[in-house]
């Protein structure tokens, strides 16, 4: 049983680093191709005084929120034994 942990780690550490070059990768892509409006997206609250400028993204961190949500649910779904 002592063998069984460090490949559940590697395998698990895999997933991540796929996942973070997937993210990495679209960021960048996004930012290239002009679909990067994640972060203007309506509802976002944005506030401009004459020497100050406040910006929080609330939606775009609902829908990060429930992207990831999505994306966990199915790594642990395909993952189940």
């Amino acid at each position: 049983m002592n063998g069984l942990l460090p490949v559940q780690l590697g395998r698990f550490l895999i997933i991540a680093g796929l996942a973070l070059v997937m993210v990495g990768i679209l960021f960048v892509a996004g930012a290239k191709l002009g679909f990067g409006g994640l972060g203007r997206l309506p509802g976002d609250i944005v506030l401009h005084r004459k020497n100050f400028q406040f910006y929080f993204p609330v939606v775009t961190c609902l829908v990060l929120s429930v992207a990831l949500t999505l994306f966990l649910w199915i790594v642990s779904f395909l993952t189940r034994k």
